[in-house]
């Protein structure tokens, strides 16, 4: 304990011991070692997407001698342009209809007690088993009988129904851990269900709604099998199919095929950098709840 000039005591921070320091040093090396596998390619990624053929050939460490912008502008007017539009459409509609359904659903299974309710919960949750290959064909022959065969419906559709279980799962955990009190007064006040849930809960769930939302945007942006499969016009495929497209059998042109791939990670960066504040607080929040 240390006094200061003015007669308060203050507590001398301890000097951390030599074990400590090598356990921090070990941790920090792991860590930095982590970041560089994971930002290391997408620098590669970007960099040669600025250069030529002959030098991704040659050097393909190097960096570019002149900086091919024009290699995103070719991209893009190869198609990735439409590709991208028809992935932002897939992807926002069915990550807003995923949280929406999924909160609806969560909202009376944490908040309300009736029975049976933990069995509607196990058997939301049951979806997880389901797996997407075991489903294609099913899943086609019924997208034709519906009609909605290559269409957007044709991949909304599908990718709700299979990301509601877990986010319904992933929010209904946040919901319970809500205290019930601050509805409780609500209540008293003359509030509704609905008023409940759009203008209490739903504010207050913000950490876990951006979890889910970046954690859904990522899987619908990325998927490759379900757009494939249930879409064959050209002007409604998505960016991880339309991506193929840039490439030939006979004559590819690598950089503009990287240019289109280092286009196509930025929406997901993109948002990750907006919400991972959200993130972090959502993926945290279970950990430091009580």
């Amino acid at each position: 304990m240390k006094i200061n000039s003015f007669g308060v005591s203050t507590l001398k921070k301890p000097i951390p011991g030599f074990s400590e320091i090598v356990i921090r040093g070990i941790v920090f090396v792991i860590l930095i070692s982590f970041a560089v596998s994971i930002l290391y390619p997408l620098f590669w990624l970007f960099i040669n997407a600025l250069r030529t053929n002959q030098e991704l050939f040659l050097d393909t460490w190097g960096m570019p001698k002149d900086w091919l912008w024009g290699n995103f502008t070719k991209a893009w007017n190869f198609g990735v342009g439409r590709y991208f539009f028809n992935s932002i459409i897939v992807t926002f509609i069915s990550t807003i209809f995923t949280i929406l359904i999924s909160a609806f659903a969560a909202f009376p299974l944490s908040r309300f007690n009736f029975r049976g309710r933990y069995a509607i919960l196990m058997g939301i949750i049951s979806g997880l088993m389901l797996t997407p290959q075991g489903s294609l064909i099913s899943l086609y022959k019924l997208l034709q009988f519906l009609g909605i065969y290559n269409t957007y419906f044709a991949l909304i559709i599908p990718y709700i129904a299979y990301r509601v279980p877990f986010v319904t799962f992933l929010i209904w955990s946040y919901f319970i851990s809500l205290p019930k009190e601050i509805e409780e007064s609500a209540y008293m006040d003359g509030c509704s269900d609905w008023q409940v849930f759009w203008q209490i809960i739903m504010p207050m769930s913000k950490p876990i709604i951006a979890t889910a939302a970046l954690l859904s945007s990522r899987v619908f942006w990325n998927e490759f099998m379900f757009a494939l499969v249930f879409v064959e016009k050209e002007d409604l495929k998505t960016i991880p199919v339309g991506l193929m497209n840039l490439k030939s059998n006979l004559a590819t042109d690598w950089t503009v095929l990287l240019a289109g791939l280092a286009t196509s990670a930025l929406p997901i960066i993109i948002v990750f950098l907006l919400l991972q504040k959200h993130f972090i607080r959502g993926l945290t929040i279970g950990g430091v709840k009580g």
